[in-house]
């Protein structure tokens, strides 16, 4: 190894050295706010949706497969329904879930253990009725009216779904007592099978018209779907609904299904999370919402969903930024994982990048220290030698040989080429002091 070569690698330790702890400063630092902070989202999520068959069903399967691209796991929580899914999110068995407005009275608390994401969609409330049983109460055969449920076996859904409470609510506007109907409360597949078997009259229940469920019932033969006349005086009476039309043929234009215009009433259905979510969690689901159902539908035009305004609970910051603010510059170059890391780790990047510029002007010193150091340090062995002599402590062979000793070391230090002047000038004061010696 040529000498020359001995040096630079002699002067790239010393860099090292003279650098490190002030390098390993910002690695700790960074860690440290990596396990503060914990920008990477947790790998696996728990979405509580609905009855087998609906809407939410369905559409939890659509988010399943949208963040599955981002290498986050959506695990489908099946659930009652709307009210259930509001017990699952404070019981902390849920992280996220689809929530119906207006079925379920919030907690105080809920403000603030839980945050919505924002509206996603309309829920109908869907008065199916068999035209056959309906021709009991209306010569005509069809319904428009809810007094005109009144002995016909009607099928209100279970409790966990929210639907009860919401025809509760209507039948009292209606003067209406539940003991007036004959009322059954099965999940909504078995009433479906049961409707269809003729075992009951109404089938009721509220749901996007995504479901599977909605599109089979509203082309079979015999089966109306209860048009609501004062669907505008609802909206009016209760905050939580909205006046809505099932246009003419928006089913099937071929076969013209519906036939006619349909009123109904619709409530709004919000993605709620629970407080302490990942927010990065929170901005995946969020966009993806974006995705799948700012579409036009068959009760809302294109972009109106999802919304921030008119929602029961405090917006989360993530959601509001998705929705109403573009997609960040990062994300629009650069994998969602590295952008959300970069995003949330930018403020300790600069907060270090201002710390380390004053610190790193202590390296050079540092440097030339340590190498002056090397050199320095013979100094003070020379001036022991050298006052030994002038006190005469130190007889002129001993001084002879503690110089050789001394020269001899010397010639094994090496130094950068930048501070050889240091090491040549300890060799000539060697030999300045060597002239002292008497008889040298």
């Amino acid at each position: 190894m040529s000498q020359a070569f001995r040096n630079s690698l002699l002067s790239l330790r010393d860099m090292i050295v003279s650098a490190g702890p002030l390098a390993l400063l910002p690695v700790l630092l960074l860690a440290l706010a990596y396990w503060w902070l914990q920008p990477t989202p947790p790998k696996t999520v728990v979405l509580a949706t609905g009855p087998a068959q609906s809407a939410y069903e369905e559409f939890g399967k659509r988010y399943q497969q949208a963040l599955a691209v981002e290498g986050i796991t959506v695990q489908l929580l099946p659930s009652e329904g709307s009210l259930t899914n509001l017990q699952l999110l404070r019981e902390g068995h849920a992280d996220l879930a689809f929530v119906q407005g207006g079925t379920a009275v919030l907690q105080p608390e809920d403000h603030e253990q839980l945050r919505s994401l924002g509206s996603l969609f309309v829920e109908p409330l869907w008065l199916f009725y068999r035209e056959k049983a309906a021709r009991r109460v209306s010569p005509s055969g069809r319904l428009d009216a809810l007094p005109q449920l009144q002995g016909l076996r009607v099928n209100v859904g279970s409790a966990g779904s929210g639907v009860p409470t919401l025809i509760d609510k209507l039948l009292e506007a209606n003067h209406l007592d539940t003991q007036a109907l004959k009322v059954s409360r099965l999940e909504q597949t078995p009433a479906t099978v049961a409707f269809l078997a003729g075992d009951i009259d109404v089938l009721v229940f509220a749901s996007a018209p995504e479901s599977p469920m909605v599109q089979m019932l509203l082309q079979t033969p015999g089966v109306r779907l209860m048009d609501f006349p004062q669907n505008e005086a609802y909206g009016r009476r209760f905050p939580f609904l909205t006046p809505v039309t099932l246009p003419r043929g928006v089913v099937d234009l071929a076969t013209n299904v519906p036939p006619a215009d349909v009123r109904l009433v619709a409530s709004t259905t919000a993605l709620l999370a629970r407080e302490g979510t990942h927010p990065a969690l929170l901005q995946l689901f969020a966009q993806s919402a974006q995705g799948l159902h700012g579409g036009a539908g068959w009760f809302n035009r294109a972009r109106e969903f999802p919304g921030t305004r008119n929602n029961e609970l405090p917006i989360a910051p993530e959601a509001d930024r998705a929705i109403n603010e573009p997609v960040p510059l990062l994300q629009r170059y650069l994998p969602f994982w590295l952008a959300n890391l970069i995003e949330r780790m930018w403020l300790v990047l600069g907060i270090l990048i201002a710390v380390m510029l004053p610190l790193s002007r202590v390296v050079p010193p540092l440097y030339q220290f340590r190498v002056r150091s090397r050199v320095f340090r013979w100094y003070g062995r020379l001036r022991s030698v050298e006052d030994d002599m002038a006190a005469g402590r130190m007889p002129a062979s001993a001084a002879i040989e503690a110089l050789d000793a001394l020269e001899a070391q010397v010639l094994k230090v090496s130094v950068p080429l930048a501070y050889a002047d240091e090491l040549y000038a300890l060799r000539n004061h060697i030999q300045l002091v060597r002239k002292k010696v008497p008889d040298a």
